[in-house]
């Protein structure tokens, strides 16, 4: 179907493929469906969607119920599985294909699971991927731009991550939990017709006396029957936001207190998610999949208040994505950086110095320099190992942006095997002994 979906794509007009390409979807999946027998039937589906977040707090969700003792299985742009039987996922796709996504429903139904935790993006259902799943409990961690290119303007964009809401308000629970600290939560709780809010600064369920540290956060949420003392282990102020999703999910569920505090700290880390490297060098060495402005807000205004030291950013944006959020993360970039260093990221088709030269457009703003404090090195091992040579102390950090737990790397002359965490490491290995 794939190969009959790129011929299509090649020789109608791209508005019209536009219009007509959710439509071939929506027959993959209905196919799918009736191949493996509707699978999720009968199972109880939490979906989870938002421009950020959405890994993290499917980890969340599904290591909490796991530890809690359901059989639950996950599908994520990370992993999947069941239990602690958890895979490094291939597809570079946050939501699978209708065929692969139907399939692991089946498998994990002949395991015997019964809640399912899938992370559901944008285009998936924009596209109808995921037609046929029954979603009982949605969850939204927030919303901002990303994903225009396909999407064509913000509200298409909403509207494609409402959806997931409006098919849950027709099954099972029929809950929609919402980030209260978005400006678009009204929207999603006007879709269900139940709802909790949860947030760090609003909401049913709030966050007090949060706590940062370099790995991890504590904080504490009081309702009116109970108080939770939560501890997570993946640091960053936008995960105590995440595991707030989680506890609603677990307090919607009957979890009891110890249940809920004991399943999110479970969760010691996620692929490429504030991931940390450690080659037993003086200096953190941070990796994270952050590719949107707002990810990169949100990653610095927690990295930077823990970073005593240099804080270097190592980065770049991907050909034929949405190029208006280059500079713009740039610019951020080079705020709460003292130094950037720009390289690739999936260039694909596209010409890679001038998407460096837009990033830098946005980092020179911020008043950084060309071969002072702002570097452009195209190959990406190049600059990973350039910017491990940057820094020495034990108060410094670097962070490698973009890429976090893809396994690939595209170039213009295809897909090339890619580990950043690996890449990482071998920087740190080759780094030359009197710079440690």
């Amino acid at each position: 179907m794939a190969d009959i979906r790129k011929t299509v794509k090649n020789i109608i007009p791209t508005n019209l493929f536009k219009k007509i390409e959710p439509y071939g979807h929506l027959v993959e999946s209905i196919a799918a469906n009736v191949r493996y027998g509707f699978p999720s039937r009968g199972m109880h589906i939490i979906g989870v969607t938002g421009t950020n977040g959405k890994t993290t707090t499917t980890f969340l969700i599904q290591k909490m119920l796991h530890t809690a003792g359901y059989k639950v299985g996950m599908l994520s742009t990370v992993a999947y599985g069941e239990g602690n039987n958890i895979k490094p996922q291939i597809e570079h796709i946050t939501t699978a294909q209708a065929g692969i996504l139907q399939k692991r429903l089946r498998d994990f139904k002949r395991a015997g699971v019964e809640w399912v935790v899938l992370e559901s993006s944008s285009h998936s259902l924009a596209q109808y991927r995921t037609w046929g799943v029954p979603y009982e409990i949605a969850v939204m961690t927030n919303v901002t731009n990303d994903h225009l290119d396909y999407h064509g303007n913000f509200d298409n964009y909403l509207e494609a991550k409402r959806r997931l809401f409006t098919i849950a308000s027709r099954h099972g629970r029929r809950l929609g939990i919402v980030n209260a600290d978005d400006p678009n939560a009204q929207k999603f709780i006007d879709s269900a017709p139940r709802s909790v809010i949860y947030g760090i600064n609003n909401g049913d369920l709030r966050a007090s006396d949060v706590k940062l540290a370099a790995d991890h956060s504590t904080y504490r949420v009081k309702t009116a029957d109970e108080q939770y003392d939560i501890r997570v282990n993946i640091p960053g102020e936008f995960n105590v936001s995440n595991s707030l999703a989680a506890l609603a999910v677990g307090r919607e569920l009957g979890l009891t207190k110890s249940q809920i505090e004991t399943g999110i700290a479970a969760l010691k880390g996620v692929e490429g998610r504030m991931t940390v490297v450690d080659e037993g060098q003086k200096f953190k060495v941070i990796i994270d999949f952050a590719s949107t402005p707002d990810a990169f807000d949100r990653l610095f205004e927690s990295v930077r208040p823990v970073t005593k030291g240099k804080l270097v950013a190592v980065f770049g944006s991907a050909g034929r994505r949405d190029e208006a959020k280059r500079a713009i993360q740039g610019e951020i970039a080079g705020r709460f950086s003292d130094e950037v260093i720009l390289t690739e990221e999936d260039d694909r088709d596209i010409d890679g110095d001038e998407i460096l030269q837009q990033i830098a457009g946005g980092a020179k703003k911020a008043g950084k320099k060309l071969d002072k404090d702002m570097f452009l090195i195209r190959d990406r091992t190049e600059a990973i190992k350039f910017a491990m040579t940057r820094v020495k102390s034990p108060d410094d950090t670097v962070v490698l942006l973009g890429k976090g737990h893809e396994k690939t790397i595209e170039r213009a002359d295809g897909e090339h095997p890619w580990s950043e965490i690996e890449t990482a490491k071998l920087a740190l290995r080759e780094r030359p002994k009197k710079s440690n």
